[in-house]
């Protein structure tokens, strides 16, 4: 029972973790510039302004990121719901070999969408030492790892009793 409780602590945390990462406006910081995959956030002075992403922004990575982000979310949520479900009608036996594979394709959006992030934004910001990756960055890798973690226990557990 113990362990059951553990993997849902650590699979409702691994879901606020995604969550996070993907609305928080936290994914690329600069002195007076804070960017996530949705908008941007400029300083003027001592207030903060929300603007739309700069055009020099290629659309079509940053929609891949934006439904990678997404989706892992939903997955995760969703192999939460079906987990709790085969705790229910699973036999004496089985794996949770559905609720690991929803998890896996999980880890896969989240792994993709950090991924295209990583290789695709913020080229010359890097190199020139003029900005650093944000919390929201750093906690969709964070997420990967846990949907990963996740994905495997599920798959290799089995339900013990009735």
């Amino acid at each position: 029972m113990l362990v059951l409780g553990g993997i849902i602590l650590l699979h409702i945390t691994t879901i606020i973790l995604l969550l996070v990462a993907t609305i928080d406006n936290a994914w690329w910081f600069t002195n007076a510039v804070s960017t996530d995959v949705w908008g941007r956030w400029e300083q003027t002075g001592s207030v903060w302004h929300y603007t739309n992403l700069k055009p020099g922004y290629p659309e079509d990575y940053l929609q891949a990121v934006q439904a990678g982000t997404v989706l892992a979310c939903i997955f995760s949520i969703l192999s939460l719901f079906v987990f709790v479900a085969q705790l229910f009608t699973l036999s004496k036996g089985q794996r949770f070999t559905f609720s690991g594979v929803l998890q896996l394709v999980s880890c896969l959006c989240i792994m993709i969408a950090a991924s295209i992030y990583t290789a695709q934004f913020h080229h010359q910001e890097r190199e020139e030492g003029l900005g650093w990756y944000g919390h929201s960055f750093i906690l969709a890798w964070v997420s990967f790892v846990f949907t990963f973690l996740l994905g495997v226990v599920y798959v290799v557990l089995r339900k013990k009793s009735e």
